[in-house]
């Protein structure tokens, strides 16, 4: 019997972890669930989330996108899940910025490679009402994964007035009329609505791919549509730093002619959770989609160097955020700060730097 993929795709923040993970609970105990997840920045951060439920194992797929720079990575990661563990169900969850045409192609060909020992079930996209109408009139991916989908998951209704949320339908009916929508209850939805629908989305006996998925121009603009880049703050600070107008943050870049050293000895900024909301608060929902991360508070007095608090994985999408405490047996490194932040290619970086000030972070 073939092993059913349900694959997860939505935009950057649509919210497709939470709602995986809510899935997961309602799955009878001896139900074995195998979550192959792609992260768009070189962070493992949900897949920390994930060892925290009951997915039989995670494995994560970094530095790009499964569906075009790491094509061919998916296959062998299903290749590999497929021998070691046959689970039940294999879902895939996409970087946020993924063509869901093309791995649709990739698990249509391990059907015939492997003798149907891996079928695709679904694709499932989670739609952020919160923010579609916006990211949709400039993002492809977006309407990309909108218009080739079996089921339109709304997430974060609530948040939206009933005009808002009519305006988002009447978009989402526009590109893809027929597919059924169902509002998200809470970040969760009944597995019986998204499981075992044996899509038909791109056998080799129905409808041609768009055009749009492989063309040289559609590929190029995806790729140029996010941008990461990376903040570390160590578990020490820096010898020196480069001064800036705030004058709180080290920044060594000794191969700068214009950087000025400042006192080596300066402090950097407190490290705690209002100032964190502070920096955060800098950010441009219409330039910053996602920061997501690990983030340890730090607590000293004026002789004493930095001690660690608990480690927390911070979440941050279009304004809005949370902190999630990680138990110690799953913490990674001993920074204060690594964090990852996504968004439009030319002006997520500008951004990014203003919030390595506040938190006395580098850009890597």
């Amino acid at each position: 019997m073939a092993i059913p993929v349900t694959v997860f795709t939505g935009f950057l923040g649509a919210g497709k972890t939470s709602i995986i993970l809510s899935l997961l609970p309602q799955l009878p105990k001896d139900y074995r669930v195998v979550l192959l997840k792609n992260e768009f920045g070189e962070i493992e951060v949900d897949s920390q989330l994930a060892k925290q439920s009951n997915l039989t194992a995670v494995s994560e797929i970094l530095n790009g996108c499964m569906c075009c720079v790491l094509i061919g990575q998916m296959k062998s990661a299903l290749l590999e899940i497929l021998e070691k563990f046959r689970p039940d169900r294999i879902i895939i969850e996409s970087s946020g910025s993924a063509f869901p045409a093309t791995l649709a192609f990739q698990i249509r060909e391990l059907e015939r490679e492997t003798a149907r020992a891996l079928a695709l079930d679904a694709i499932v996209t989670v739609i952020d009402a919160e923010n579609f109408t916006g990211y949709e009139d400039t993002s492809v991916t977006a309407r990309m994964q909108a218009q080739y989908t079996d089921v339109l998951l709304i997430n974060k209704w609530e948040h939206v007035t009933e005009r808002a949320l009519d305006d988002v339908l009447e978009h989402l009916n526009t590109l893809n009329e027929l597919t059924p929508k169902i509002r998200c209850a809470g970040r969760s939805v009944d597995p019986a609505l998204i499981f075992g629908i044996d899509s038909k989305l791109f056998h080799d006996d129905g409808p041609p791919p768009p055009a749009t998925t492989t063309t040289e121009g559609v590929v190029a603009q995806h790729h140029d549509e996010v941008e990461t880049v990376t903040l570390l703050r160590g578990a020490s600070a820096p010898a020196a730093h480069v001064h800036t107008d705030a004058c709180s943050h080290p920044h060594p870049h000794p191969q700068d002619p214009t950087a000025v050293p400042c006192d080596a000895d300066a402090p950097l900024p407190p490290l705690d959770e209002p100032s964190l909301s502070a920096a955060l608060s800098q950010l441009s929902k219409e330039c910053v989609y996602r920061v997501k991360g690990f983030i340890r508070f730090s607590s000293a007095g004026p002789h004493a160097a930095e001690e660690e608090q608990q480690q927390q994985i911070l979440n941050w999408a279009f304004g809005r955020w949370e902190l999630v405490s990680v138990p110690s047996s799953l913490e990674g490194t001993g920074e204060f700060v690594r964090l990852t932040v996504m968004g439009e290619r030319g002006e997520v970086r500008r951004y990014a730097k203003k919030l390595a000030e506040a938190l006395g972070a580098e850009v890597a």
